[in-house]
């Protein structure tokens, strides 16, 4: 539930709520207040519609009267109804103390959004051990990252988890090729990325071998690595512990590089024989099926098909494992609202096990929710580990960071030290990636296009960094704000159009929080940039016409920065101090 988190959005509520006679109360006003579509037409709306019913009016005629009736106050500059809203444009002279000052001391951030919420867990980065971690697992990453920060930042208490797959098929084909075919020397380094590039030519080596008399021995071979693995003994399974561990590595490094920390590490081994037995149980008790051999859920009248936890020969599946995972992570973390951050492939999948959850009594089921999200695709194409078409994510991270020295910081060199040309080209690297992969609807595919992503003067997560780093140049040179701020002196158009993407950064925090979509943050965060630069170009600052003013709008570009910051960081972008 919303607190009243907005301290203008409650003063405007409280101006309006005399005039509605009665018919609603501050909360739930406070709560249909919006932004307009056009800024020009004011900085916050009311719709009346609710009214219709009942004072027996239409909505503009309740409009025009509301803006009658209301009282004069120094927080609204004009008041006018335009159809069924009335509009408000708002005075920076009272705004500024409400909001602004509280950005720039901090105390602003620190406001509870959200308020009795249930505790969750986000389950996010499901990647394969022997398998190379490439850019297309970052869009996952990132968005389950993005959301963790969000929420905590709203007011849920989260938990965030990962569960990658370390036994499987694809496990056995890296091992086979490693053990029968390889010829190549274990490297001293880069071992994860090595091993992933062993799956891929293991993978290739399988489907060329189809049809072919080594089919069969090949079979065998594979079946053999799988009963080991399952048995946990025997060659298979120790060169198994000593491959996953070169794994784990590479998504340490990658977890650390990107800032995404995890709360927990589940495996899917750890749910494998649980995962069987807990299945059997559940047998036993009458609470799933036999069909054809196998067994299940049977969700026909449901229309989702049968959910197949047992195959014939006593396997388990991705669904078997789930429902174990889910009955941990209930156990262990007593979690209200489990989040899945798995792509739209998989949406049949969850929709049963979540139905399955449902059905053997699990009351957390009904707020179990599978966020899907499209996939990151090559300007040719899609990539595929298992062909072996990839960008591996380290190698993109290393040759991003050159290009940003060389594009960008070649010309401060000897201005600044090697450490710090280090920092920024990775921080700047982070944004260009992070902001690429969350900047898109989930439900949209993104294309991969590192010159685009990188572009100063563009939709891009550099932009917003460049436009952080801009304004601490300015406060480094001009100096910070002092004293008392007169807010009222911010008249220019350019001003008061930075003034109004202010007002709305904590509406669109929590937007982008309860719809799962860090995307409504970062246009919000390009949106500000843009409005900012416009400012910076149209109204000069240290050499504004008076003192007063040029410390106003020092105070501003304090503000600003204060807001860029902190939207930056909510979707795990760094803010480089200078750029």
């Amino acid at each position: 539930m919303k607190t009243l988190f907005d301290p203008v959005r409650t003063r405007l509520a409280e101006i309006l709520v005399p005039a509605l006679e009665g018919t609603m109360d501050v909360r739930q006003v406070f709560d249909l207040l919006v932004e307009p579509p056009n800024s020009e037409m004011g900085d916050l709306a009311f719709g009346v519609f609710q009214l219709a019913k009942v004072l027996k009016k239409g909505p503009p005629v309740i409009a025009k009267e509301v803006v009658a009736k209301l009282a004069a106050d120094p927080l609204v500059a004009k008041v006018e109804a335009a159809g069924p809203y009335v509009n408000f444009k708002l005075n920076a002279a009272a705004v500024g103390p409400l909001i602004l000052d509280g950005m720039r001391d901090g105390s602003y951030f620190k406001t509870t959004l959200l308020e009795k919420t249930p505790k969750t867990m986000i389950e996010f980065c499901q990647p394969n051990t022997h398998k190379e971690l490439h850019v297309g697992h970052m869009r996952n990453a990132c968005l389950g990252d993005s959301l963790v920060r969000l929420m905590r930042y709203a007011g849920y208490s989260v938990v965030s988890s990962t569960f990658p797959g370390d036994v499987g098929t694809h496990v056995a084909k890296c091992l086979w090729y490693l053990k029968f075919h390889n010829t190549e020397p274990e490297p001293a380094t880069q071992k994860g990325e090595w091993l992933g590039r062993m799956y891929s030519k293991g993978n290739l080596k399988l489907e060329d071998e189809l049809g072919t008399p080594n089919e069969a021995k090949n079979r065998e071979q594979l079946t053999e690595i799988l009963k080991q693995l399952e048995a946990k003994s025997g060659e298979f399974y120790d060169l198994w512990l000593k491959t996953r561990q070169w794994s784990i590595e590479l998504m340490e490094q990658v977890y650390d590089w990107a800032g995404v920390e995890f709360d927990q590490w589940y495996w899917e081994s750890e749910m494998d024989s649980p995962s069987v037995k807990y299945v059997k149980e559940l047998y036993a008790e009458g609470k799933v099926v036999l069909s054809e051999g196998a067994i299940g859920m049977d969700l026909n009248e449901d229309k989702l098909g049968f959910c197949l936890l047992l195959k014939s020969d006593g396997t388990g599946l991705y669904a078997t494992k789930d429902i174990e995972l889910a009955r941990r992570k209930f156990q262990d973390y007593h979690i209200e609202k489990n989040l899945y951050v798995v792509d739209m492939r998989q949406a049949l999948h969850f929709q049963q096990v979540f139905k399955t959850l449902e059905k053997l009594g699990f009351e957390q089921a009904k707020d179990c929710y599978h966020l899907q999200y499209n996939y990151v695709e090559l300007p040719d194409g899609a990539m595929s580990s298992r062909k072996g078409n990839i960008v591996p994510l380290m190698k993109l991270v290393n040759g991003m960071e050159d290009m940003i020295k060389t594009k960008y910081l070649a010309r401060f060199a000897g201005e600044w030290t090697a450490d710090e040309t280090n920092t920024i080209a990775s921080e700047v690297a982070q944004g260009a990636i992070k902001y690429g992969m969350v900047k898109m609807d989930p439900n949209k595919k993104i294309v991969f296009d590192m010159d685009e992503w990188l572009q100063l003067d563009g939709d891009s997560g550099p932009f917003i960094q460049y436009s952080a780093a801009r304004i601490q140049s300015i406060l480094r040179k001009v100096g910070q704000a002092e004293g008392r701020v007169d807010w009222s002196l911010l008249t220019h158009p350019a001003e008061h159009r930075v003034l109004q993407q202010l007002l709305h950064f904590h509406h669109i925090v929590i937007l982008a929080a309860e719809n799962y979509k860090p995307s409504l943050l970062a246009t919000y965060l390009f949106e500000l940039a843009k409005k900012y630069n416009a400012f910076y170009h149209d109204c000069p600052i240290g050499t504004a016409e008076t003192p007063a003013l040029k410390n106003t709008r020092l105070a501003l570009c304090e503000s600003v920065l204060a807001v860029l910051k902190q939207g930056l960081q909510l979707i795990g972008i760094p803010t480089p101090n200078k750029m």
